[in-house]
């Protein structure tokens, strides 16, 4: 074999093994987006447990906690591989996978307590506002909780409309804003700044209790809000519950280990499930791509990415 020979083999072994260095990210810390929207101490208690254990079980030196102070922060972190992993909102994950759909993976969602994989869209107002139903809103200030909310923002601007007798949520409502996140949203909406707000919850059990998980539900075993001081005036229909999401270019043991750790963790964890999810599940189920499909059309029509 000749020198050239040679040279162009080493040449072309060395591009694979940088290709595949590159396919391959195996990070010594693994970096965690939380989004924004509550309190920024809870969340980093809330994920405690995360920190302790990830390390042993998917092989790396270190787990580091990014808490953002909004959603988009999680999301540009994803886009710019800076974040490995995080869960979002189905409407989060509609914007990456808009902008570079290959940026992460969707592993993984959440199965409430009654079996479905789905949540609600839910609008409430002050009991002492005297609004009961959609038609009480009209002419009044309506809050959302982020931009980048699937059940904040995308689902009840998508889904009202047929609810507002023909007329669009510009028109129908005098004003619209947001609140800053979920939690900040409820009490601006509790402290009169707006006439009613959308969050989110399962829409499994009872209202008066905040439903079994979600955002309602945090904020009264918090004791940050009483339920009877509310009322729901509109609820959305099923949203896909939001996906856990790994950046594609991890190493594929490290992403097959952690997702076993993840599914493992109701039953060998349950406190630590229930206090980084926010609620009452039953379990994590596998989802892929076609599973948030009609959100990612959804915001794709409605925001453009």
């Amino acid at each position: 074999m000749t020198f050239k020979k040679l040279l162009l083999g080493a040449v072309a072994l060395s591009a694979v093994a940088t290709a595949t260095a590159a396919q391959a990210d195996k990070p010594e810390v693994f970096r965690v987006g939380i989004i924004g929207g509550e309190n920024e101490a809870d969340r980093l208690r809330n994920y405690q447990c995360i920190i302790d254990q990830l390390p042993k079980a998917i092989g790396v030196k270190e787990v580091k906690l990014f808490p953002a102070a909004d959603y988009d922060g999680v999301i540009q972190g994803l886009l710019g591989g800076t974040l490995d992993y995080a869960e979002l909102g189905a409407s989060g994950y509609a914007k990456i996978y808009l902008t570079k759909e290959d940026a992460v993976e969707p592993i993984l969602t959440t199965e409430q307590t009654d079996g479905s994989t789905g949540y609600y869209s839910i609008m409430v107002a002050r009991k002492d506002s005297g609004i009961k139903t959609i038609a009480d809103m009209k002419g009044k200030k309506l809050g959302f909780a982020d931009p980048d909310s699937t059940s904040g923002y995308l689902i009840p601007v998508t889904s009202l409309p047929k609810d507002l007798d023909g007329g669009t949520v510009k028109d129908y409502f005098s004003e619209t804003g947001f609140g800053g996140g979920h939690e900040n949203l409820v009490l601006a909406v509790k402290d009169g700044k707006f006439d009613a707000g959308t969050t989110f919850g399962s829409g499994v059990g009872s209202f008066d209790e905040g439903y079994t998980s979600g955002n309602l539900r945090k904020m009264v075993d918090k004791g940050l809000i009483d339920m009877k001081d509310f009322t729901e005036v509109w609820k959305s229909p099923l949203i896909p519950n939001g996906p856990i999401v790994i950046r594609t270019a991890i190493d594929a043991d490290l992403k097959a280990k952690f997702k076993a750790y993840m599914l493992d963790l109701p039953k060998t964890d349950p406190e630590c499930f229930a206090s980084t999810m926010g609620g009452d599940f039953k379990s994590y189920i596998e989802v892929n791509k076609d599973f948030y499909q009609p959100v990612i059309d959804a915001r794709k029509s409605q925001i453009g990415q």
